[in-house]
């Protein structure tokens, strides 16, 4: 298996987003004989989920492998935590499936807009299990690219959507007053 170290745009060892796993790391870009043919492919190691995928380069824009947003990217996902939740009156089982098209589209904005929307500031305020599961898996998502993009751990990126969305909370409180 021949090794190189880019193929379009990627480089071996930085991170990636793969939208129906999130972050991930490119380990080698490897040739491979399948079915009499070589093709080209990304290993990606998904530490969080102890998973290693192996991605044909020529499928890359039909899956939607993508590098990790800007600063400037990330300021202005972020920037929509601190937003009124818009929460349709459609019935849950239709916006569950739009959640989850938003979660796995790879868009970090339409991931900030799940995350935002689904949050709860009020723990007495009843959440379904799969609202509970879906947000869960919008924050996590989030947290590993605010992570990766700001070079920081996990727990400070954390911190940092957590006090953006507390922003939010006082910033209701004070159009309430």
């Amino acid at each position: 298996m021949g090794r190189k170290r880019k193929a379009l745009g990627f480089i071996v060892g930085e991170k990636v987003v793969y939208p129906s796993h999130g972050v991930g790391q490119i380990n080698s870009i490897v040739s491979q004989e399948i079915g009499g043919s070589k093709q080209e492919m990304f290993v990606i190691h998904f530490e969080s989920e102890g998973l290693t995928l192996r991605i044909p380069t020529k499928r890359v824009p039909e899956v939607g492998l993508r590098n990790l947003v800007t600063d400037e990217e990330l300021t202005k996902a972020l920037g929509l935590l601190t937003g009124r939740a818009k929460v349709k009156k459609s019935m849950w089982s239709r916006r569950a499936i739009e959640y989850d098209q938003k979660i796995n589209s790879g868009c970090i904005i339409k991931l900030t807009e799940v995350v935002r929307d689904l949050n709860r500031h009020d723990p007495n305020k009843d959440q379904s299990y799969s609202e509970r599961q879906l947000f869960e898996e919008a924050y996590g998502r989030l947290t590993k690219e605010v992570a990766a993009v700001k070079q920081i751990s996990i727990l400070e990126a954390k911190e940092v959507i957590s006090d953006t969305l507390l922003r939010r909370k006082f910033k209701a409180k004070d159009l309430a007053a």
